[in-house]
């Protein structure tokens, strides 16, 4: 038996689980515990900490052989620094302060590549059957803060896992409201040009109420108006006191905010077109996983049609992509499976 540690290392918060990893491959998880990132100093405190907490119930401090942080950030020869924190994270450093023989630091979009390998058939909601080819590539998009895309190839018994730097790809309008987005995004940010992620985001709903708002596509209630508004004010702060995204995607899915319901409309066509675009390049038949956070919360609109209309409508390519499975990843916890997935195979 081999004691695992996975991480998910964020700017606002750090979860960590102890993980048994049993004969036959088998991952049973002895502990699990979530810290605020910035009441601590730097990651190794943090650790010691969730070790020590463990021993209470376990009967001695455990000793992980192995260990896997998933960071949000890019890593760069064994190190990172975290984006909203003064953390500089590296392996070699951090194997010898916590006595663990062999650290990884894996991007975080990477983990949910892992990730996927180890959910359940509940971890899923299955948007699109499609027709599933076992050893075909597997793809795999997620809006959040910002947009991640990856994809998995089999190598023999295993996957190999492959980020990328998709979400950063140009917005590719598709009717004349889209074309005016483009053009409100490029003159209000003072840029040349745009990248999917300022749309398939959770910013990216907040910039779409605010194109429609000032256009005035339609009325605009004063309880969302005022959450916007207090975002808007705070713009420069590290931590926001309102979330203008998730108010908006529960006003459209109540159907109680006209202004709302149009934002999330575009939101999950753009989402799907770009899904679509990613599934073009890839061919995806071992499955489109959507993951993020954003996807599970707004499901009821996910289940609507708009997103798979615009994923399959590519022309003469609309068949291929008709039978490409997708899936919307329901377990938020992804990233921290495939975190102990990784540290299984170091």
């Amino acid at each position: 038996m081999t004691l695992l540690l996975a991480g998910d290392i964020g700017g606002t918060k750090t979860i960590l689980r102890l993980v048994e990893q049993q004969a036959g491959g088998f991952m049973c998880s002895l502990d699990q515990a979530t810290y605020s990132s910035h009441e601590f100093p730097d990651l190794v405190p943090i650790v010691r900490h969730f070790l020590e907490a463990a021993a209470q119930h376990l009967g001695k401090v455990p000793k992980p052989q192995k260990a896997c942080f998933a960071i949000a950030g890019p890593i760069v020869d064994n190190t990172a620094k975290l984006t909203n924190l003064t953390w500089f994270l590296e392996t070699e450093s951090l194997e010898k302060e916590l006595g663990i023989a062999t650290i990884s630091l894996i991007n975080d979009f990477a983990a949910v590549g892992y990730g996927i390998l180890g959910l359940e058939a509940q971890d899923l909601y299955t948007l699109q059957a499609g027709q599933l080819i076992s050893d075909a590539p597997i793809a795999v998009i997620g809006a959040g803060t910002g947009l991640g895309e990856g994809f998995l190839i089999k190598q023999g018994d295993s996957h190999q896992i492959f980020p990328s730097e998709g979400g950063h790809v140009d917005f590719a309008p598709r009717d004349e409201s889209e074309f005016l987005l483009l053009k409100y995004l490029r003159d209000k940010h003072k840029i040349q040009r745009v990248s999917v992620e300022r749309v398939v985001s959770g910013p990216g709903i907040i910039a779409i109420y605010q194109f429609l708002r000032d256009r005035q596509a339609a009325t605009e209630s004063p309880d969302i108006g005022q959450v916007v508004r207090t975002w808007e004010q705070e713009t420069g702060q590290s931590e926001k006191t309102v979330d203008p995204a998730a108010v908006i995607a529960a006003a459209a899915i109540a159907k109680r905010d006209r202004l709302s319901e149009e934002t999330m409309q575009i939101f999950v066509e753009a989402y799907g077109a770009e899904a679509g675009n990613l599934a073009l390049k890839l061919l995806p038949y071992g499955g489109l996983y959507i993951a993020g956070g954003i996807a599970p919360k707004i499901l009821a609109l996910m289940q609507e049609g708009r997103f798979l209309h615009t994923f399959t409508y590519k022309g003469r390519m609309s068949a291929l992509l008709e039978n490409i499975p997708v899936y919307i990843i329901l377990n938020q916890e992804v990233g921290l499976i495939g975190a102990a997935i990784c540290a299984a195979r170091l």
